[in-house]
């Protein structure tokens, strides 16, 4: 097939005439979403720092690699190579995407990296790169792609209709032995999709997460077998599978779907709401040492009372 132009006319399809920033998107499940939103018709920006599962830079050219693949099926695509925890190259970022393709319609947080272990041996360079890369990273393009819809509502007079899919994790929503570090930095992110939710609904953005469960590199360690892309070994937890449902909430049909976080694998799509009050005990007078203990009794009643397992565990944490 004739490879096309970066500013070549748009396809056809659902997300024509809009423009796509996707992070992380050089391989595995940001690759599978810049793809699938170039399917659907979308401009994409493909940003990849080409650093490893761990965050240290690595030799590649995995963004240009899918830029080709979409320019050879006749879409439209730029790679960019900031850093998307930057909040001067997350703006830098958003400008291109206006330079280049007109718009910014939809922001598909997805960067992430790894350095799972236990808190009693973690150290201070492996908490702060795993919560940089993934929470900042998260709120870097958002906040950019934030102001930039903001001016565009107030320029227009109309509402900018952005998209914003982040990338949260059951890690996140349970917490998972071996990755407190990778655990509230998702938890972090789902409560920063409800947040940003809230405050740019006004402008007609929508902002929800997906928490996927999928095989891919970032992930090869814990499944305990070799994650090819190409096999059909990975049955039920395909990047793309995930990559149908992203490229739904970026379309029309889920306008009104904001502030939500999804689990999603295979075949299967879960509405994760959580910290809602499960029970509730007042104490006239207020709390004693001496009446806590039935206080939490009641409070506990039928309930138990240490942490549920983790409800998705390829495999053990060992003492790592």
């Amino acid at each position: 097939m004739t490879r096309s132009s970066p500013l070549a006319g748009p396809r056809a399809g659902p997300l024509a005439g809009r423009t796509a920033l996707v992070t992380g998107s050089g391989r595995g499940l940001g690759r599978a979403h810049a793809l699938h939103l170039a399917d659907l018709g979308a401009s994409v920006v493909v940003n990849d720092r080409e650093v490893s599962t761990t965050g240290e830079p690595i030799d590649g050219d995995a963004a240009d690699e899918v830029v080709a693949t979409i320019l050879a099926s006749g879409g439209r695509a730029i790679a960019f190579r900031g850093d998307c925890a930057s909040f001067e190259e997350a703006e830098r970022m958003v400008a291109k995407s206006v330079a280049t393709f007109g718009s910014l319609d939809i922001v598909v947080n997805n960067a992430g990296i790894l350095r799972d272990r236990m808190i009693f041996n973690m150290d201070a360079d492996e908490w702060d790169e795993v919560v940089r890369t993934h929470l900042r990273g998260h709120a870097a393009p958002l906040r950019a792609a934030a102001r930039h819809w903001r001016r565009t509502s107030a320029e227009t007079g109309s509402p900018a209709g952005g998209r914003v899919i982040n990338t949260v994790s059951e890690s996140g929503l349970y917490g998972n032995a071996g990755q407190t570090n990778y655990s509230a930095a998702k938890a972090g992110i789902a409560a920063l999709t409800q947040a940003a939710a809230r405050e740019l609904e006004q402008y007609g953005v929508t902002v929800n997460a997906v928490a996927p469960r999928a095989r891919t590199r970032m992930v090869d360690h814990t499944w305990g077998t070799s994650t090819d892309e190409s096999t059909q070994a990975f049955g039920n937890y395909r990047p793309e599978q995930v990559s149908t449902v992203v490229g739904w909430l970026a379309g029309e049909s889920a306008g009104d779907v904001t502030g939500q976080v999804f689990t999603v694998f295979g075949d299967t799509v879960q509405l994760m709401q959580g910290w809602q009050p499960q029970s509730t005990v007042q104490q006239p007078g207020g709390f004693t040492q001496e009446n806590l203990d039935q206080t939490f009794d009641t409070l506990f009643s039928g309930r138990a009372r240490s942490i549920a397992p983790f409800p998705f565990d390829p495999t053990l944490v060992s003492d790592r």
